[in-house]
């Protein structure tokens, strides 16, 4: 079983809710992948909106969904909208595509998601997909001082830069038109034994940190401009490799 929550938002509000706070446009499709920023633009939460006739489904992780239930209730004021946790299973696979099962907006080889009483998840090792395909996770790579931009949230479907306005909106417009990133989420080959969580030098200086290791490869915050002669505080080193 997976490690998700899925909640319920009902109410005559719900869309004009919703469409106001996250990052992407929830009306554009039958799965839809988000956020929810602060006012400065950093990272609360990452979630899937699935939106049904009576309902809005939002698929969230385990970890963060007390955050997002208080976050999005601290925003409802008057609005006619209540947000309850449902009983439903988050089922995943890469595999045949169960009977209702939705495409993961994501990124092709995420496979599909499903949402029912019954877990039909397949045995995909999902960690060697997302290093694969530089995939950030919830609580991984995906932490409160993250910028959704240097996280790949374009890449990933994650941000409409043409719908209104949004919470932090302000701050993920800049970073798109305003500035180049020096900074973000890559692929690397590793050389000798690193582990999450490992800071990388380059030349004595500091250019990031490790996040999920699978076999010789990982994801990694880095500094783009010193990106390289990269090694961690154990003696690996490490080359971009994407």
């Amino acid at each position: 079983m997976t490690s998700r929550t899925v909640l319920s938002i009902t109410g005559a509000d719900r869309i004009e809710f919703l469409q106001g706070l996250v990052t992407n446009d929830v009306t554009k499709g039958e799965i839809i992948y988000t956020a929810l920023l602060t006012p400065q633009g950093k990272y609360i939460a990452d979630f899937f909106v699935v939106p049904q006739p009576d309902q809005l489904l939002i698929d969230v992780a385990d970890s963060i969904a007390p955050t997002l239930v208080q976050r999005l209730s601290m925003y409802r004021l008057r609005a006619d909208v209540s947000i309850t946790k449902t009983p439903l299973i988050v089922s995943r696979g890469t595999g045949a595509r169960p009977e209702g099962a939705l495409p993961d907006p994501r990124d092709d080889a995420l496979g599909w998601r499903s949402y029912g009483a019954v877990d039909q998840s397949d045995d995909t090792d999902w960690d060697a997909v997302r290093v694969a395909h530089l995939i950030p996770e919830t609580g991984a790579e995906l932490l409160p001082d993250t910028y959704i931009l240097e996280a790949g949230f374009e890449r990933l479907n994650g941000v409409d830069f043409r719908k209104g306005c949004y919470v932090g909106q302000e701050i993920v417009a800049r970073m798109k038109h305003k500035t180049t990133l020096k900074k973000g989420l890559a692929r690397v080959h590793i050389k000798g034994a690193a582990a999450a969580g490992d800071a990388i030098t380059s030349n004595g200086k500091p250019a990031g940190t490790l996040h999920t290791v699978h076999g010789d490869h990982g994801i990694a915050y880095l500094r783009f401009d010193r990106a390289t002669n990269m090694e961690t505080a154990n003696g690996a080193s490490l080359q971009r490799a994407d």
